[in-house]
């Protein structure tokens, strides 16, 4: 399957295309042309050698494919990025005939033919939580927050007591939430880590007696990456794993979901906020998520993703995520977008964490406008009206 490790197409719909062709180097001519010629599909081509380009260009031109890059830039170097636009028809012509041929052209049809591949992929019909069955695209699911930890940022220390977690997941199922999403382990930026024991001990008591009563009906998901604490937890029933390091912290976590066969959030995750193109980058670094998730024996229809909104990102880059959210979502999965009462609304509005409801509807709307599935918060009444709401206006 071709990650595009050297070279690598990323979608955008129009509007978010027109913000990519400045950064790009394009000059007013180059972004003229593109914007009247382009057509339904737009991909981002990052790193493609200079020396196809004649090729691809007489190739595009013979198609009615736009090709536009910076030719300024591409003179003095030996790879360039560059934008095409083309229907589908057109587009899948174009990567079929490079894939007949050897080397960079070939790996650049490949490339191509992936992303059209993953962008006309519809997700699957349904989320299968146990016994419960969510369509997707009728409603968008919400996935309510439990955190059973002393320092999480913005409920730690509520509901790190049995009888105040219990009470907080019924509240959380009354106010109408779709799925519980239970953590024992803090992980906003400088928390501490703590052991497989301390996690346990935070988590089962609760998770326990959640299934242990007949008249908590709402599924469960873990928000672990460990997979000695995700596989208590499953074995205890939990219907689905929340991994915000993508599967990759733990080499038998992915294994562990495979055999419990339940569905698993991939969330992107990095250590560093340096990136060379911010979209392309999470996208293959997602992409090695779901190739983890692959060869741990994890179908395609448990599978989905989370753009990780607050992690490895500056306030910017976190803003830009959101802006390019139906670039994820082309991606073929479902996707889960967790933005609440986080430092990205904080910083903007410059509110303290209890402030930060009116910010967090804002990015739930939006998300729920470019795609998103699922929406993770704290405040599940407020964020059910916001999503009723906006399904009403856009799921018709």
């Amino acid at each position: 399957m071709p990650r595009g490790d050297i070279m690598q197409a990323v979608h955008y719909d129009f509007f978010s295309i027109k913000n990519v062709l400045p950064v790009m180097g394009l000059n007013q001519l180059e972004k003229e042309q593109f914007l009247r010629d382009s057509t339904d599909y737009a991909f981002k081509l990052c790193d493609v050698p200079v020396k196809l380009l004649p090729s691809l260009k007489s190739l595009a031109d013979s198609k009615k494919v736009t090709v536009v890059f910076p030719e300024s830039k591409a003179m003095f170097n030996e790879i360039t990025d560059l934008v095409i636009s083309g229907s589908e028809l057109e587009l899948i012509t174009i990567s079929d005939n490079l894939k007949q041929h050897e080397g960079k052209a070939g790996e650049l049809g490949s490339v191509l033919h992936y992303a059209l591949q993953k962008l006309l992929k519809k997700p699957t019909g349904k989320i299968t939580l146990g016994n419960h069955n969510y369509f997707l695209g009728s409603k968008t699911l919400i996935m309510g927050i439990l955190n059973v930890t002393p320092d999480s940022f913005s409920d730690g220390g509520r509901f790190d007591h049995l009888e105040k977690a219990l009470s907080q997941a019924y509240k959380i199922a009354e106010e109408g939430a779709d799925i519980i999403d239970i953590g024992g382990e803090s992980t906003r930026p400088g928390s501490r880590q703590i052991t497989v024991d301390e996690e346990l001990k935070r988590v089962m008591p609760v998770i326990k007696a959640l299934k242990k009563d007949n008249n908590f009906k709402l599924p469960i998901s873990i928000d672990t990456y460990k997979a000695a604490v995700a596989e208590q937890a499953l074995e205890c029933g939990v219907e689905m794993l929340n991994d915000v390091w993508g599967l990759k912290k733990d080499s038998e976590i992915g294994k562990v979901a495979a055999h419990y066969d339940v569905p698993v959030c991939l969330m992107h995750n990095r250590h560093s906020t340096d990136y060379k193109d911010l979209i392309p980058n999470i996208v293959a670094e997602l992409q090695e998520s779901l190739d983890l998730a692959h060869r741990s024996g994890i179908d395609d229809s448990k599978i989905i993703i989370d753009p990780g909104i607050g992690f490895g990102k500056t306030l910017e880059q976190n803003l830009e995520v959101m802006l390019h959210l139906r670039s994820l979502c082309s991606l073929g999965y479902p996707l889960l977008l967790g933005t609440s009462r986080k430092s990205m609304i904080g910083k903007t509005l410059d509110l303290a964490v209890e402030e930060r409801l009116e910010g967090t509807a804002a990015t739930v709307a939006y998300g729920i406008v470019a795609g998103a599935d699922i929406v993770r918060v704290h405040d599940v009444m407020q964020m059910k009206r916001v999503s009723v709401m906006t399904d009403a206006m856009i799921r018709r």
